[in-house]
């Protein structure tokens, strides 16, 4: 990737992932507004330019002129389930708003716009996989605000015939990943020898990838893709017990687990079909073990990044992990 990219929520996790895979390419801006689930930790070793700023506060339209950057990379999102449903509106404001702003700043300096969305915009499905023109039907306030902002995106692409690019993967894991999140929690609580808490019976699917991954998927969006949709997606589904059960494994500590009552609304299974993105030459390089023991082996060898983070991890709450975040 060459030229001047604009990467927004470049501090959390999938942004600041992103923002390392291309600095050394690209003439990188990140903006965050450091709330939760980003961390100054993140890129602290890598030379771009920051810009502490909300993305729904208007002075973005300032910068964007300013900048005038070939790609705007917006990563920007309130992220958490769990959370959505305790405060629904902050998702909504951020989520919707948010990049409700960014587009405009795109359309009116004809900036190229890349979406990061999710899966979970389409819901659960039992059997199959979502492809990218099927309806959406989303189940928390998270997964509709993300949902909103990709029809928000879409509708400026047909309007405005804005150069607009939407991925929506499956679950990602891998470093850097705020520990409320169901893996790092996992690792983090079998560290101190807790209870890992499971919502339900485990029998929740998700199809998991290694960030680094969806950070080449969305690249490769970005440089051979067209306007429109993209799934994104490994083939590596596991139950959240498979999940939590094989990180235990790895760490030596089989008998954490505590199962909890369920959450509301949770869906059983996401699933989505990436024959479009890999019709681009995209192929998934990590496997799930692969991915899980690499991904294990950095928050065991970084207890520094996580221990000086201020989260709920060592409290008894239930959780899973979402995309993004």
């Amino acid at each position: 990737m060459q030229g001047k990219v604009l990467v927004t929520g470049g501090y959390g996790f999938i942004g600041s992932n992103f923002v390392r895979m291309i600095a050394n390419q690209a003439d990188v801006v990140v903006v965050d507004n450091f709330s939760v689930g980003s961390n100054r930790a993140n890129l602290r070793d890598v030379p771009v330019k920051t810009v502490e700023l909300d993305i729904r506060d208007p002075r973005m339209l300032d910068l964007i002129r300013d900048e005038r950057p070939d790609f705007i990379f917006n990563f920007a999102a309130e992220s958490h389930v769990d959370r959505s449903i305790v405060d629904p509106l902050s998702f909504v404001s951020t989520n919707v708003l948010g990049t409700a702003n960014l587009l405009e700043g795109a359309r009116r300096y004809d900036v190229t716009f890349i979406q990061i969305g999710t899966d979970e915009e389409y819901g659960e499905i039992y059997s199959g996989s979502f492809r990218e023109t099927d309806p959406l039907n989303p189940s928390s306030p998270y997964s509709a605000s993300k949902a909103g902002a990709t029809l928000l995106a879409m509708a400026y692409a047909r309007t405005y015939h804005l150069d607009v690019r939407v991925t929506r993967s499956a679950n990602n894991y891998g470093p850097y990943q705020y520990p409320e999140k169901l893996i790092p929690k996992t690792v983090i609580r079998a560290l101190h020898n807790l209870p890992v808490p499971v919502y339900g019976t485990g029998k929740n699917v998700r199809d998991w990838i290694y960030v680094q991954d969806n950070c080449e998927a969305i690249l490769t969006v970005a440089e051979k893709g067209k306007p429109g949709i993209y799934n994104v997606s490994a083939g590596e589904e596991k139950t959240n017990l498979e999940v939590v059960t094989t990180i235990l494994e790895i760490l030596g500590k089989p008998n954490l687990i505590k199962f909890v009552e369920d959450r509301p609304g949770h869906d059983f299974r996401y699933s989505v079909d990436s024959t479009k993105l890999r019709e681009l030459g995209w192929r998934p390089r990590t496997s799930f073990r692969e991915g899980i023991s690499l991904t294990v082996d950095w928050y065991v060898k970084n207890r520094w990044w996580w221990e000086g983070i201020n989260s709920r991890v060592l409290e008894e709450t239930p959780f899973r992990g979402s995309v993004n975040g």
